[in-house]
């Protein structure tokens, strides 16, 4: 039942999002929450993203309230964004939502689409694999050389990129092998875009 223009709702009407009823009072209904979605680069992205909100904070309230500038936060933030990024970048590739131009599909005939996505699939799993294979020869090579504030070694950053590689060669070849089984991928159904 709708109410007269001007007049309030007389208690809550379904699935039209959130209302007033006669007396004032507001109804509004949470959606579920699925964490299921998530998986377990996500947390440790997650986590390596408040830490870096933790040294950033730290940063600004050492320079500018105790105007005593703490040096190594900034490295360590460098660092830690490395981490989010990389790590983050596997997220990115497992949902597909890396930047991608999906316009000339649109002109492309269907086959010839399909073709162009599946190839687009290879070249992203050849690209992301040799990265990886690059990453992981490098971690050896940069143990010897030590972060500038803190003593550790630079390969324990460069271990998070090549985990970071690993993980979107591995995703790559999951999303690959899910437009293999549908048939499409969102290349060439932006619409449907999970």
């Amino acid at each position: 039942m709708t109410a007269e223009r001007g007049a309030p709702a007389e208690g809550p009407v379904p699935d039209e999002g959130p209302v007033l009823d006669s007396e004032g009072h507001w109804h509004a209904q949470d959606a579920e929450v699925d964490l299921s979605i998530y998986r377990w680069e996500d947390w440790l992205c997650l986590v390596m993203f408040f830490l870096l909100a933790l040294d950033v904070f730290f940063q600004f309230f050492t320079r500018y309230v105790l105007d005593n500038s703490a040096a190594w936060t900034e490295e360590i933030a460098r660092y830690l964004l490395i981490i989010v990024t990389f790590v983050g970048s596997s997220m990115a590739v497992r949902r597909n939502t890396h930047i991608q131009v999906e316009f000339v599909y649109r002109y492309l005939p269907p086959a010839v689409g399909r073709a162009l996505s599946t190839l687009v699939d290879i070249v992203r799993i050849a690209f992301l694999a040799y990265a990886s294979w690059l990453a992981i020869d490098l971690v050896p090579r940069m143990h010897n050389l030590q972060m500038t504030v803190v003593d550790w070694p630079m390969s324990y950053i460069y271990g998070f990129v090549a985990l970071g590689f690993v993980l979107m060669t591995f995703r790559a070849i999951q999303v690959a092998l899910i437009h293999w089984r549908q048939g499409w991928s969102v290349l060439e159904r932006p619409e449907e875009a999970y």
